[in-house]
């Protein structure tokens, strides 16, 4: 009777840890859907933007952020706060196309925070015919309202 029961006991260990494999594998790949699901809507956002300021709409390319008083953008003048402060910046310091000129972001890293949050770092370069201008940034996305926005931003 012992033998059965240490059969039983034992098949019942194998069938739990079986199960807690394929529930941890499922985790797994829901999870790295996710992740590519994330990376691949923040990129359509950068990528809309590249297209708007390539048109020198900065309203467009402002679409991309977080329309919020609390959004937050770190540059060379320090830090600003709020969707339309930052607008206003863009737009002062990029009053006309040859200023804005034609940006392509380099996306170097893409990396969840928690959550529906993400950081990005890359670079940007401006081609311009009063000269090129090129630096590096951290973005924070966060999705709201089923859509990706930054929600921070620090470029320099």
């Amino acid at each position: 009777m012992r033998f059965i029961y240490t059969i039983i006991v034992a098949l019942l260990f194998v069938s739990c840890i079986s199960i807690k494999a394929d529930v941890t594998t499922e985790n797994t790949i829901q999870t790295s859907k996710s992740i590519e699901e994330a990376e691949a809507g923040i990129r359509l956002v950068m990528e809309a933007q590249e297209i708007a300021w390539n048109k020198h709409d900065l309203e467009g390319f402002m679409k991309g952020y977080w329309n919020n008083d609390a959004l937050k953008f770190y540059g060379s003048k320090g830090l600003t706060k709020g969707w339309q402060n930052t607008l206003d910046n863009y737009k002062s310091g990029y009053p006309t196309k040859a200023e804005s000129g034609t940006l392509n972001f380099v996306i170097n890293d893409i990396s969840n925070i928690e959550g529906d949050n993400y950081w990005v770092m890359g670079e940007y370069h401006l081609k311009r015919d009063i000269g090129n201008a090129d630096g590096v940034f951290i973005i924070i996305f966060k999705k709201i309202n089923g859509e990706w926005k930054i929600v921070a931003d620090m470029s320099c």
